[in-house]
């Protein structure tokens, strides 16, 4: 599993590029694709999951507000923000209408483009709609299923093994003691033990790994479990 943060950048502006992939590829947090067209950024958002896109509206090929109409026509649900040269609430209402999450005009501040990405990444991971990059799988919380990018296998899960998989992406690579993961999947219930919880991950592992026996993925740590980073 990788933490970083899966940004699309879509501008034709090639030293605005270049500067804002540098940028966030310091901040450590963040790993950026960057393209020069609408046609280039629809084509990644169809093939890869990324957890937010930047959007220039000003795109030579085509209207940035219809590129965004277009991805959450195909179904890219992860927030867009969309970046203008031109102030004012015409621009602002178009650019919502279209799909968009949030609207930053030009010239900005570096911290607070920073800033507006975490929040709409934080409440999207949050909703029904978000989505994970979890070793070779697409992880959809909401459909409860894991597919395999490379072959497409889809894999079913139950509202618990979503639970548990949900929360340990969400720790960043961090050990979870079984205590803390019983409490956050199944509440305060006296009934649960964590013999319960660790036959929940041995049919997990039956699922997600290579070779269940030499887990990859959902790893055993002294008194818990975390995700590979």
């Amino acid at each position: 599993m990788n933490t970083a943060k899966h940004v699309l950048l879509i501008d034709d502006d090639e030293a605005l590029r270049d500067m804002l992939a540098s940028q966030l590829a310091q901040q450590g947090d963040f790993r950026t694709e960057a393209v020069a067209t609408g046609a280039e950024g629809l084509a990644k958002a169809q093939r890869e999951a990324f957890d937010v896109v930047i959007l220039d509206i000003g795109l030579p090929d085509m209207d940035g507000r219809e590129v965004c109409r277009r991805m959450r026509g195909g179904n890219v649900k992860c927030p867009i923000i969309l970046l203008t040269a031109v102030d004012g609430d015409a621009e602002t209402v178009v650019g919502l209408d279209a799909g968009a999450n949030d609207y930053i005009v030009k010239p900005f501040r570096l911290s607070v483009l920073l800033a507006r990405l975490r929040a709409h990444i934080r409440q999207h991971e949050r909703s029904d709609d978000a989505q994970f990059v979890i070793g070779p799988y697409t992880f959809w919380p909401s459909a409860k299923m894991l597919m395999n990018a490379a072959t497409k296998k889809r894999v079913r899960l139950t509202e618990k093994e979503t639970a548990i998989l949900k929360y340990l992406y969400r720790c960043g690579g961090r050990a979870v003691s079984r205590e803390v993961l019983l409490d956050e999947v199944w509440g305060y219930n006296a009934g649960v033990t964590t013999h319960t919880l660790e036959t929940h991950v041995y049919r997990l592992r039956q699922k997600i790994e290579t070779d269940p026996g030499r887990a990859e993925l959902l790893l055993t740590e002294p008194g818990g479990y975390r995700l590979a980073t």
